[in-house]
């Protein structure tokens, strides 16, 4: 961020213009509360004390550079290739607004088109659009795509679905005729099947499962698109989409619709956001699909040229008939989805997924030989995994952050049931000697 200075005749003329008299004006109806009384800034500074100031405030801040981290919960630490992040800096990329002259925007459209045909190749899917906010919000369409496609007022979703992804539909959902009902799940953290036969009725519109679930369980769904489209309803899936380059895609299953988030993608985890929701679904949903989608023609010369075709939104067509009024995508991350899919290949998925699956793997392994702590060792997971404790995690993790160490993400606070239990992750990014280290750690707790 550059250094722009401002004398006081051009900070009076800019409060002059807004129309108040000085800047606590200005902001005087954001709440105290949100302020944060801890960092003071005084009238006024140089540029090099400028400088000073903020690096002493970003010490404040604890990273996953600075400690071993095991947390995850859907923001995920991972390695993103150099390549990926010169390709997103470039001038043109990062400068560029929405494509809505063709002819002037040739590379992002491009960009555009081929971040969507790698999310259908990674899905098994047919089409997907320019991407959305985050996963949350991907997946709240998705049920609203449902919804509307089928006439249908309810939505059935999995309480092993990302607790921050239900509690984002069922703010989309506030205030209209719409509902969303929950289907339990058993012991191991996964969906109740008998709790779906029961509430599977003509009012379904679709029904949304989560796999590797919120707790790393790779789900087992053999059957249930055959039940749910026997019934006239969608199937929604929201995946980790690094997962899919080892177990099976939402097309493979069945599913109509695939949505979620694509953080694990090339993007960092940075303060949880910005990320990029993707949003993919077959043929028949494809006049449905919320947002924007880039296609391939040729002009007028008969050479290839890029456009945006199908925007099912209301700044585009009539009200009435949209889909959605979600307007902006977040092209950037798209494009450093897309990079890092393609320096990657099929082959390099697969094995940053069986890494990663071998990393969670192995530290659950070793953790279940500790006293006082118990896992699942049976269930298969994708980078992270529940874990049962006799003692207050609370004083775990003090213990661990005092040895430089995020110990993971509290159930307590998504499942009041599950009391000192807490979800632990491990990417690519940890070696053996972290895990062991960890391991040896949690053992002193």
């Amino acid at each position: 961020m550059p250094y722009l200075s401002l004398t006081e005749e051009e900070r009076k003329a800019i409060l002059g213009e807004i129309g108040v008299r000085s800047f606590d004006d200005l902001i005087k109806d954001i709440p105290l509360s949100l302020r944060d009384p801890k960092i003071v800034l005084p009238a006024a500074l140089s540029e090099p004390e400028v400088q000073d100031l903020i690096t002493k405030l970003g010490r404040k801040n604890t990273t996953t550079q600075d400690a071993l981290s095991f947390l995850g919960a859907g923001s995920y630490e991972h390695f993103i290739p150099a390549a990926a992040m010169e390709i997103v800096g470039r001038q043109e990329f990062m400068t560029a607004y929405t494509p809505y002259q063709p002819e002037a925007s040739q590379g992002t459209l491009q960009a555009i088109y081929e971040y969507q045909s790698l999310m259908t190749e990674l899905t098994g899917l047919d089409v997907s659009n320019a991407s959305h906010y985050d996963g949350a919000t991907a997946l709240a369409e998705a049920a609203l795509v449902a919804l509307k496609q089928t006439d249908r007022p309810t939505i059935l979703i999995s309480r092993s679905v990302h607790p921050h992804y239900l509690e984002t539909i069922r703010t989309y959902l506030a205030g209209t005729p719409y509902k969303v009902e929950e289907l339990g799940f058993d012991v191991k953290g996964n969906f109740d099947r008998s709790a779906l036969a029961a509430k599977l009725d003509a009012t379904v519109a679709g029904v949304i499962f989560q796999t590797p679930n919120f707790f790393g369980n790779v789900e087992d769904l053999e059957g249930v698109s055959e039940q749910i489209h026997a019934n006239g309803s969608l199937m929604i899936l929201t995946a980790n989409p690094l997962s899919l380059g080892l177990f099976k895609s939402p097309g493979e299953w069945g599913a109509d619709i695939a949505a979620g988030e694509g953080q694990p993608l090339g993007l960092a985890m940075q303060f949880g956001g910005p990320y990029l929701g993707y949003f993919v679904a077959s043929k028949a949903l494809m006049r449905r699909i919320p947002g924007r989608l880039a296609g391939l023609t040729t002009d007028a010369d008969g050479k290839r040229a890029f456009c945006l075709t199908l925007q099912a939104r209301e700044q585009h067509i009539r009200r009435e008939r949209a889909g959605s009024n979600i307007c902006s995508n977040q092209a950037l991350c798209a494009l450093a989805a897309c990079a890092y899919m393609t320096l990657l290949g099929k082959a390099g998925i697969r094995e940053i997924a069986e890494i990663n699956w071998d990393r969670a793997t192995y530290l659950r392994s070793q953790i279940s030989k500790i006293k006082n702590f118990e896992v699942d060792t049976a269930q298969t997971v994708f980078n992270e995994f529940r874990v049962k404790s006799k003692k207050s995690f609370q004083k775990i993790e003090e213990k661990c952050m005092k040895q430089g160490i995020f110990p993971g993400v509290s159930l307590e606070k998504f499942y009041p049931e599950m009391k000192d239990q807490f979800l632990v992750c491990a990417t690519e990014t940890k070696s053996k000697e972290d895990l062991d280290r960890f391991v040896e750690v949690l053992s002193q707790c």
